[in-house]
């Protein structure tokens, strides 16, 4: 999977390459800002994927004396990298557009500019889907703020493709400034949901409610004669779901038999989420909790 994931950012930067090359022809061509803003975001489309190829390369070490849980959470970092770059980029769109809003310009060979930034948008369509596909293969956070910035950046070229063909029919010119501080807007959008979620990761945040139940109906079919499970513990770090909790046996259990149970446990847990990393600690029937403990209800049935 890792490979997969590796061979899927170096298309990524790959493919961003040709579509900066492509919009900023298109920007070049016909002076258009707006197409400009849409330039200057696939420069951090490929900005993101080389650091994307860095942070999945670097998480793909085996644990270490000094990582004895892995390199995983490299891969946030890349999300926060490229959520700066994001803001970066807006404040520049902002800037130029400011400018031509304030003396409009007529736009130039508007047919031949649309219609490069038109193929580049659909390789970066392309490009989108597949990333997307891959990161929810290989549980990838880097490759999912990869394809979410490039889906990200079809829509925008596409609104700014319809506008500029509005401003061509209307020859209101100011349509051109606007349509790239609606641009930058969207950009930083983007880059604020790209930082949180890899925040998230970076404070061990755990899985949502809907991702939690699954695991809980598991552990409920597979815990057999167990007594009760308690303080149950998730957290993400990069492709890797660790999953950590007691689970409560009767006193004259043998520890063959407490050892099965955490092993068809694991097992199931494993099979439902692949890259999962379970950790269970077995108590003795004096340690059941009474409090409102998660999945209590377990010890009533």
């Amino acid at each position: 999977m890792i490979m997969s994931a590796l061979n899927t950012a170096l298309l990524s930067l790959f493919v961003g390459v040709i579509v900066l090359s492509l919009k900023w022809l298109a920007y070049w061509w016909t002076g258009s800002v707006a197409l400009y803003s849409d330039a200057l975001e696939s420069f951090i489309n490929v900005a993101a994927a080389l650091v994307a190829f860095i942070a999945i390369w670097v998480s793909s070490q085996p644990a270490d004396d000094n990582h004895p849980y892995g390199h995983t959470k490299a891969e946030y970092f890349s999300a926060v990298i490229e959520g700066v770059l994001v803001v970066l980029a807006a404040l520049a769109i902002i800037r130029e557009a400011w400018e031509r809003l304030l003396a409009p310009v007529a736009l130039t060979s508007i047919g031949s500019g649309i219609l490069i930034s038109l193929l580049a948008s659909l390789c970066n369509a392309a490009l989108a889907s597949y990333l997307l596909y891959i990161s929810k293969k290989t549980n990838s956070i880097a490759l999912k703020a990869d394809g979410l910035h490039v889906l990200s950046d079809v829509i925008t070229s596409v609104g700014v493709l319809i506008g500029i063909g509005l401003a061509w029919l209307t020859q209101w010119w100011m349509l051109d400034p606007l349509l790239a501080i609606l641009v930058a807007i969207n950009i930083l959008w983007m880059g604020w949901q790209l930082v949180r979620e890899s925040v998230g990761g970076l404070m061990d945040e755990g899985l949502t409610p809907e991702k939690r139940a699954p695991l809980y109906e598991i552990i409920r079919s597979q815990m057999e004669t167990a007594l009760q499970v308690h303080a149950i513990k998730t957290r993400r770090a990069g492709h890797l779901t660790f999953i950590e909790f007691h689970l409560v046996v009767p006193d004259d259990m043998t520890v063959k038999v407490a050892h099965n149970i955490c092993d068809r446990l694991e097992e199931a847990l494993c099979q439902h989420i692949p890259e999962a990393k379970v950790m269970i600690h077995v108590e003795p029937e004096n340690k059941t909790e009474h409090g409102g403990i998660i999945l209590y209800q377990m010890y009533q049935q």
